[in-house]
C-alpha cells in the first residue's frame, strides 16, 4: 500500500481536533515529500541532526516538531525554525530553548515531557518537577518559551488496558496543571500522546497531538 493511501487511511481515523504528526525519522526526503505531495505539512524528528540535514532540502511551509530526547548542544541549531518542541524532560533543556529562543528573536513553544510508562528507557519529568519548575522564579522571569501542554509515551505493551489507564495519567496531569497554573493561558491546551500502536487510545483519553510514523511509512 503507497505511503499517501496509509496517510489518508490515518486521517480517516481522526477527530477535527487532534493534529497528526508524520512522524519521518529515518526516511529519506523523496520518502518525505510523497506525503508533501499528498497534502500534508506537519512533520516530525527525533534526532536534531537528522532534522537540520534535512530541513533546508524541504519545502518552507512545513510544520516541524521536534519529539525526540534533546540534548543542550543541539537546542541552538533547531530553535530558528521549529514549530514545537514536544521533549522538554529537564529544566536545564527548557532554559536552553529559552537562550537560543532569545537570541533568535522568537518565542518557541514546548510541551513538558512527562514518565508516565512503566520502562526505564523512557524519558520525563515528575509532576512534582514539573511543579517546581513552574513555581521557580527562573521560569517566570523566561520570556522566550512557551509551554503549551504535555506530552508523553505509554509502555509498548499490548495491554491496551495498561496503555489507556498511563494515557488517563497524563491527562490528568494536564488537568492539574491547568487549573493550577494556566487557568487563563489559552495556549496551553495540547496533549501530545499516541503513535502507530495506540493513537485511537490516547485519543479516547483526551490527546490532541498524535505521532504516527510506522503506519504510513510502513516497518523500517
Amino acid at each position: 500500500m503507497s505511503v499517501s493511501i496509509n496517510l489518508k487511511k490515518i486521517q480517516s481515523t481522526l477527530p477535527s481536533s487532534v493534529k497528526l504528526v508524520v512522524v519521518s525519522k529515518t526516511h529519506p526526503v523523496d520518502t518525505i515529500m510523497e506525503v508533501y505531495n499528498a497534502g500534508h505539512r506537519v512533520f516530525g524528528e527525533n534526532k536534531a541532526q537528522e532534522l537540520i540535514s534535512k530541513q533546508p532540502l524541504l519545502p518552507n511551509d512545513i510544520e516541524w516538531h521536534f519529539i525526540g530526547h534533546l540534548q543542550t548542544n543541539k537546542v541552538k541549531y533547531i530553535v530558528p525554525f521549529i514549530n514545537l518542541i514536544h521533549s522538554v524532560e529537564s529544566f536545564k533543556i527548557l532554559k536552553e530553548i529559552n537562550k537560543e529562543g532569545c537570541k533568535n528573536n522568537r518565542i518557541v513553544d514546548c510541551l513538558l515531557q512527562f514518565y508516565i510508562a512503566s520502562e526505564e528507557t523512557k524519558y520525563g519529568l515528575s509532576l512534582e518537577e514539573a511543579e517546581e519548575i513552574l513555581n521557580s522564579d527562573d521560569y517566570k522571569k523566561m520570556s522566550n518559551v512557551r509551554v503549551c501542554g504535555v506530552m508523553g509515551m505509554a509502555t509498548f505493551t499490548d495491554n491496551k488496558q495498561q496503555v489507556s489507564n498511563e494515557f488517563n495519567n497524563l491527562k490528568q496531569i494536564f488537568n492539574k496543571l491547568k487549573t493550577k497554573y494556566f487557568n487563563s493561558n489559552k495556549a496551553f491546551k495540547e496533549i501530545s500522546m499516541g503513535m502507530s500502536d495506540d493513537y485511537l487510545v490516547a485519543i479516547e483519553q483526551g490527546s490532541t497531538i498524535v505521532r504516527v510514523g510506522t503506519a504510513i511509512f510502513g516497518s523500517r
